[in-house]
């Protein structure tokens, strides 16, 4: 049996959808690959992988997004190279304005066997689970905020502004229930709004109960110790970028770090002409 390093490659770009996998096949005496159609479920992808004699020497790839990281899982396990490739930073023609599966495949794997894609890490099962859970804080923030908002509104649009330093004091919660209308309709809206602000707050403290067992669990529990070390770093603040991260070592520098977040300045300069943006 030949050896990996011995095989010759064939390039697979898949552009991905939830029912659909189109696969650009790149043979190595190609330079337009071949296109195929294959359903997007276990069955289909592993009778198609099944076609190749040799399934280590394909190399596969496909951009991320909404369809996660189950397929490069699924295709390594068979001993298909997979990587997932950031889309941000795929090249594209600036008058390429026509955008088919088709094309997406093909140019997927010219570019991938060029080697001009730049692939994320792929996190584990478990560090994906974490950083799921990070994420649904981060929604329900948002959900409260939003909730919040509205009861703010209704409020002020009635001539009851809250004029205290901060709504997360006991102070605007004793407000809050002293309010009274005479309408009864505007009554109900107001507990209504209210009774959404309650849920989200619930909702929010559930799942941060949830997350404060993890800051202490392998493999986050050396980094959150750290990070949080920082002054204005909290615990869960701390756990949500290790689990975001997952591998320090992929930065070289703080720069690359902080390219990672989208903290780095954009610049477009030519000639004489000098633009830098936030």
């Amino acid at each position: 049996m030949a050896s990996v390093s011995h095989l010759v490659p064939i390039h697979l770009g898949l552009d991905v959808h939830k029912d659909t996998i189109s696969v650009g096949i790149l043979d190595p005496d190609q330079q337009v690959p071949d296109v195929e159609r294959i359903s997007h479920d276990e069955p289909s992808i592993r009778r198609f992988v099944a076609r190749f004699a040799e399934p280590r020497a394909l190399r596969a790839c496909y951009e991320a997004g909404p369809t996660g990281f189950e397929l490069a899982r699924l295709l390594s396990s068979m001993g298909v190279g997979c990587e997932v490739i950031a889309p941000s930073l795929i090249p594209r023609a600036p008058g390429d304005k026509v955008k088919t599966d088709r094309r997406d495949c093909r140019r997927l794997a010219r570019l991938h066997r060029a080697g001009e894609l730049v692939a994320v890490r792929i996190p584990t099962v478990g560090e994906e689970a974490v950083r799921d859970l990070c994420r649904t804080r981060a929604d329900m923030v948002e959900d409260l905020t939003r909730a919040r908002n509205r009861l703010g509104k209704f409020l002020l649009r009635h001539g009851r502004p809250w004029r205290g330093s901060s709504t997360r004091t006991q102070a605007y919660q004793a407000w809050l229930r002293s309010q009274r209308f005479d309408q009864p309709a505007m009554a109900q809206t107001f507990g209504h709004y209210l009774a959404v602000v309650e849920v989200r707050n619930q909702a929010l403290d559930a799942v941060e109960a949830d997350l404060v067992g993890w800051c202490q669990r392998p493999p986050f529990d050396w980094q959150v110790a750290r990070l949080a070390a920082y002054r204005g770093v909290t615990r869960l603040g701390a756990l949500t970028l290790a689990a975001e991260v997952a591998d320090w070592r992929r930065f070289a520098t703080a720069k690359a770090f902080m390219g990672f977040c989208g903290l780095v300045p954009s610049e477009y300069s030519s000639g004489h002409t000098v633009h830098r943006a936030g």
